[in-house]
């Protein structure tokens, strides 16, 4: 039964597409089942695994709204274990459906759509991981509701624990109304710079604030990491040997780790 894991900040370019792609690719390699589910309709976790968005010819969108099956949906990618649930721009269009269809029925319930279709499925792989779009809104509580633990992609830059606030407080809504179990695997720092006094501040602010729900593992802002989604592939296959294949590698393992821990 796989573990899933939404990677979620409201904030937009602190690395969720980019852990998303990266730390479903390094659990693959570590002999891991996991499907990607690209929730965001930028579509960018499926593009940067070099699905050409021309040729999907059903995506998440129409999984939710009923009008394709989830197993039909999913494309194996040539990647070592890893599948992708694609997105295109149509899932912008899911919370007017939803809320049309809650309006034509009370049991239905536009929280719970993702879940009710991953729960299908699940027992297929070891981790399913969900790449958020950059806002609280139907898509991100879909999420919460069907994961049972988020990580918390933090940028080691200034402000980088402002607004944390606000998600912590969806997150604590969802456990109390909608999942009891959803749990907070892990904050990561990622793009650090160590040349920057700032990007040093801002780890030992984010492991002062967080303890030891901080993971250990740093993601370092590096040009090959920006490179590798243009070229369609993560980056233990675009450059093997890159610091950013060894930290993704580490991030896999903690989160391996933290699991058999529970």
């Amino acid at each position: 039964m796989a573990k899933i894991i939404s990677l979620v900040n409201q904030k937009g370019g602190v690395g969720k597409t980019t852990t998303s792609i990266n730390l479903s690719a390094a659990l693959g390699k570590l002999r891991k089942k996991t499907l990607l589910v690209d929730l965001d309709p930028q579509g960018n976790a499926s593009t940067g695994l070099g699905i050409n968005k021309g040729d999907i010819e059903s995506s998440i969108y129409e999984v939710l709204v009923g009008t394709a099956n989830i197993q039909d949906t999913i494309i194996k990618t040539k990647f070592t274990n890893l599948s992708v649930l694609p997105a295109t721009i149509n899932l912008a269009g899911v919370d007017i459906e939803f809320v049309e269809k809650a309006q034509d029925s009370k049991d239905f319930k536009m929280n719970e759509q993702l879940k009710k279709v991953l729960d299908t499925i699940r027992d297929k792989y070891d981790y399913i991981i969900i790449d958020c779009p950059p806002s609280l809104g139907v898509l991100t509580l879909n999420a919460l509701v069907a994961s049972d633990a988020i990580i918390i992609p933090v940028q080691c830059e200034y402000f980088a624990i402002e607004g944390l606030t606000q998600l912590l407080n969806t997150v604590i809504i969802t456990q109390k109304r909608m999942n009891p179990h959803l749990e907070i695997e892990g904050v990561l720092l990622t793009m650090l710079d160590q040349r920057t006094n700032l990007g040093l501040d801002v780890v030992d602010e984010v492991r002062n604030y967080f303890g030891d729900k901080t993971f250990n593992t740093i993601i370092p802002r590096l040009i090959r990491l920006v490179e590798a989604p243009s070229h369609g592939v993560p980056i233990n296959e675009y450059d093997p040997t890159n610091r950013a294949t060894e930290a993704f590698h580490n991030l896999a393992k903690e989160v391996i780790e933290r699991d058999g821990a529970k």
